[in-house]
């Protein structure tokens, strides 16, 4: 019966899934958002950052060196005492994330989404979204992404300090940094 089953699902030409080989997250359970490319960031950046954050009750904090323009994603994540915790890369349409400190369920491409949704412009993420099914929304500092009329995430950025809320999987981000000449 499972083999009929699968044979049936697997032979409907109706229902031809179609494998997506560039790297995407669901960002609900019925939106798939697709990376985009990194020469859609806003504003190349060279420099440590302070990340915060919350999930489940408990805070976490560590410094991260991010290295990001049109080539690629680069993030080192330190400890308190500047030992390397981990690695994250986004280049040529691949992710790479190594960290023991991250459980397996959290991959480089939730973070990778997360910072995108943070740092990248605004029309390329409307157009990414949007074929998700999603919708986005940008107003002076702040940009929320919704399905349907419920908000999913929340961004507000600042010169020092942008904070990312995912409403729907309840954690929240911040990240601290020398944002002044990328938010002017």
């Amino acid at each position: 019966m499972l083999a009929a089953s699968v044979l049936c699902f697997s032979s409907c030409a109706s229902r031809a899934a179609v494998r997506e080989t560039r790297p995407y997250v669901w960002l609900t359970n019925n939106a798939k958002f697709i990376l985009l490319p990194p020469a859609y960031i806003e504003t190349p950046l060279d420099h440590q950052q302070l990340i915060s954050a919350s999930f489940q009750g408990r805070n976490h904090q560590m410094a991260a060196w991010v290295k990001a323009d049109e080539t690629g994603i680069d993030m080192t994540l330190m400890s308190e005492l500047g030992a390397t915790v981990g690695e994250l890369f986004f280049r040529d349409g691949a992710v790479s994330f190594s960290s023991p400190l991250f459980p397996r369920a959290i991959g480089g491409e939730h973070i990778i989404a997360d910072f995108q949704l943070s740092f990248y412009n605004a029309a390329a993420l409307a157009s990414a979204l949007e074929a998700g099914g999603l919708t986005f929304e940008e107003a002076g500092t702040a940009r929320r992404v919704f399905e349907g009329g419920t908000l999913i995430v929340e961004i507000e950025r600042s010169r020092t300090v942008v904070r990312l809320v995912n409403h729907l999987r309840g954690y929240s981000l911040t990240l601290e940094g020398d944002f002044e000449r990328d938010f002017e």
